[in-house]
C-alpha cells in the first residue's frame, strides 16, 4: 500500500509549533493570570450574600392591607387566681381582752363635814404593749419599755384561749400624757392598745 509521505510530514509539522508553545510556556514558568482566583472569590461571596437576603426575606411576615383584620395571635390561658379571704372581720368581733382590775381600797375621809362634789373623777389610761403567750417575749418588751424610759408592768392571765403575759404601761392621768407614750412606742414601731380601767 503506497502512502503519502509528504502529507504525514505536514501533519507532523503543524502539530509541533502548538507542542512547542505549551513546552516554552511551561519551562518559562510563567503563572496563569492573578485576577482568575480573585474574580472566583468574589462572584461566590456575592452569590451568598444575595441567597441570605433571598432567605432573610422569606422569613418576613407578609404585609397587612388597611381594612384587613389581623388574625388574633393564641393569647396564654391566664389561670385565675383566687381573691384573697379576710377573715379577721368575723374572728375580731369574736376575740375578747380579759383585763384584770385592780381595786384599790379608799378609806374615808376623818373630817366629814363638807358633801364631797358632785364631780366625777377621771379614769385612768393604760396601754398595752404586748400580749405573748411566752413569759420570755413579755420580759423583752419589758426591757425595750425600760430602755426608753418607761415603767412597764407584766401581768398574767388565764382565758379560754390559754395563759398570756400582757405589758401594760399606766396609769396615764391625761389624754396628752398617753399620746406623747404612743408616740414613744409608735416610733419604736411597738403596737399599743389604749384601755380604760375603773378607779373603783
Amino acid at each position: 500500500m503506497p502512502q503519502d509521505y509528504a502529507k504525514r510530514r505536514q501533519n507532523t509539522s503543524k502539530k509541533k509549533p502548538a507542542a512547542r508553545k505549551a513546552q516554552a510556556h511551561r519551562q518559562t514558568g510563567e503563572p496563569e493570570p492573578r485576577g482568575k482566583g480573585f474574580r472566583l472569590y468574589m462572584t461566590g461571596v456575592i452569590t451568598g450574600i444575595f441567597l441570605s437576603f433571598l432567605v432573610y426575606l422569606g422569613t418576613l411576615p407578609e404585609p397587612v392591607e388597611p381594612g384587613q383584620e389581623v388574625a388574633a395571635t393564641a393569647q396564654p390561658e391566664v389561670e385565675e387566681v383566687p381573691k384573697p379571704r379576710f377573715d379577721f372581720y368575723t374572728l375580731l368581733p369574736e376575740q375578747t381582752i380579759e383585763i384584770e382590775e385592780e381595786v384599790e381600797t379608799v378609806e374615808p375621809a376623818a373630817d366629814v363635814r363638807k358633801p364631797p362634789s358632785p364631780t366625777v373623777a377621771p379614769q385612768p389610761y393604760y396601754l398595752q404593749a404586748g400580749s405573748f403567750r411566752q413569759r420570755e417575749d413579755a420580759e423583752r418588751r419589758r426591757a425595750e419599755l425600760l430602755l426608753l424610759g418607761l415603767e412597764p408592768r407584766i401581768t398574767e392571765s388565764t382565758v379560754d384561749s390559754g395563759r398570756w403575759f400582757r405589758v401594760s404601761l399606766g396609769p396615764f392621768g391625761s389624754h396628752d400624757e398617753v399620746s406623747r407614750v404612743r408616740g414613744l412606742l409608735a416610733n419604736q414601731n411597738i403596737d399599743s392598745v389604749l384601755l380604760k380601767r375603773s378607779a373603783g
